[in-house]
């Protein structure tokens, strides 16, 4: 693991960088003028360290009818409930843009309730599930029943990806409008059927239709298929992975997508990027692709985790080598990411245990994400407020979320709160995905999610998930170009 030095980490980010100094200045004015405001609330967050926008301070929060009414000292005020956070950290309400909770299709590793219990309990406020579900979500009516299904037991906040293809690009304008669209997704690697866009011509047949973000997993299908015949052949060695689905591959196919974006006006948000040499180029393009990492990635390292973990250290794109995940870490110092997320991506175990490489890839990851990136935290290897941009502030710029993000007033009233010295040894035994396993098993952390609020109502708390299901769909600005 690299050690980035926390004040290297601290000179190098500019965490204000998308909010202006007035906007810094109404946020501190209205925590002085908050506690006169009124004099009852349904629910107070008393003297915790609470991380504002450019700000980190130890203060109250006062919640009204699921909005953050007031931050400031409301040592005066009555609540219906009052939670003591003394000695704890108020984050933003966490989202995890990247999750794959099979339903509908393949119900027996994931459905939507258990996928989103585990991400209750792991801190997390709101999902952004991916489309390669049976049937593929790439029509209205598969979004239509995706969120009636969610709404049926929302432990958190949802919005669900469109799956662009070239059968549904001259649609894509005005479906990327429906409700509960957190954008669209191409997938140029690792998919099957009429959710593979390999070609530039696929590729930007979506791209020129629209205006949403469009999130890219970015693999060179050609290329990929070339080294299974050449570099894997007949060989069931797991450790081959990162070789087969090469950082090459990658390279060039984030080298075409940004090609193609520029080419078509169109922002591109590149998911799980595993190589220095897509962060390198990337950091160079800024102003037309935005960037994700994953935990995995930050937290395990080949040969290592194949030796360790088989085939459950298994995903697309690869966990690959020790330099790679220091450029990974680099990025994160120097801003070039721009959201943290898991791509939970459960299978079973019988799956998983399957002779290499008939093997599934994807690994369990939404209820760990947090306690992970806290030890990270605790290591020394990012702060905390960096680590609140990549989860809250970078997913409500990219996809233009409303009410999320940040704690401000007006706000919707989602946080998770967390204990930074909290210790804790992640097992098996704890998830609440159908899958019933996660790579870090036995891994002691430093840092834990203790109470999860959505909407204002306390869902998780302690190791247990609480009553009501408060999770609502997201809703995301007009203007979403």
């Amino acid at each position: 693991m690299v050690k980035t030095p926390l004040t290297i980490a601290k000179k190098s980010l500019v965490f204000v960088q998308h909010f202006s100094s007035q906007i810094l200045r109404n946020l501190k004015k209205g925590i002085q003028m908050t506690e006169a405001t009124r004099n009852s609330y349904d629910m107070i967050l008393k003297g915790g360290t609470v991380v504002l926008p450019g700000l980190t301070t130890k203060t109250d929060i006062g919640i009204v009818n699921g909005k953050i009414e007031a931050i400031g000292n409301l040592s005066g005020a009555e609540a219906q409930e009052t939670i003591e956070c003394s000695g704890l950290h108020v984050l933003p309400g966490l989202i995890d843009t990247q999750v794959h909770f099979r339903e509908p299709g393949a119900d027996h590793k994931e459905v939507l309730e258990t996928g989103m219990k585990a991400a209750a309990m792991g801190g997390i406020t709101t999902i952004f599930e991916m489309p390669n579900t049976n049937p593929l979500t790439t029509t209205p009516e598969a979004m239509a029943d995706k969120l009636a299904r969610a709404s049926k037991n929302p432990w958190v906040n949802y919005a669900f990806y469109l799956g662009g293809t070239a059968q549904n690009a001259a649609n894509l304008g005005e479906w990327e409008n429906l409700e509960g669209v957190c954008g669209i997704k191409i997938f140029m690697g690792a998919s099957t059927g009429d959710l593979l866009s390999a070609t530039d011509e696929e590729v930007g047949a979506v791209l020129e239709n629209g205006k949403r973000v469009v999130a890219v997993h970015a693999e060179d299908e050609m290329m990929m298929n070339e080294n299974k015949k050449t570099i894997l052949g007949d060989s069931h060695d797991v450790k081959l992975h990162p070789v087969w689905r090469s950082a090459e591959s990658c390279l060039s196919a984030t080298k075409r997508l940004v090609r193609l974006a520029r080419q078509h006006n169109r922002r591109v948000h590149v998911l799980h990027i595993t190589t220095a040499e897509e962060m390198e180029f990337l950091a160079k393009n800024k102003d037309i692709a935005s960037v994700e990492v994953l935990a995995n990635h930050l937290t395990l390292h080949a040969p290592d985790c194949y030796e360790t973990l088989g085939s459950k250290a298994q995903q697309n794109p690869p966990i690959r080598e020790k330099h790679h995940q220091d450029a990974l870490w680099k990025a994160i110092a120097n801003g070039t990411v721009d959201i943290l997320a898991s791509d939970h991506a459960p299978h079973t175990l019988e799956e998983k245990s399957k002779e290499y490489p008939a093997s599934p890839s994807g690994t369990p990851g939404v209820q760990t994400l947090v306690p992970v990136m806290l030890n990270h935290v605790h290591q020394g290897r990012l702060t905390l407020e960096r680590l609140v941009d990549l989860m809250c502030h970078g997913p409500q710029r990219i996809h233009r979320i409303i009410g999320k993000g940040r704690i401000a007033r007006g706000y919707d009233a989602d946080f998770t709160i967390v204990d930074l010295s909290k210790k804790q040894i992640i097992s098996n035994d704890q998830q609440l995905s159908r899958a019933g396993w996660t790579p870090f098993d036995g891994m002691e952390v430093t840092g834990w999610p203790v109470i999860t609020i959505i909407d204002g109502k306390i869902v998780a708390q302690d190791g247990e998930l609480k009553g009501p299901k408060a999770g609502k769909m997201v809703r995301f600005e007009e203007n979403r170009g």
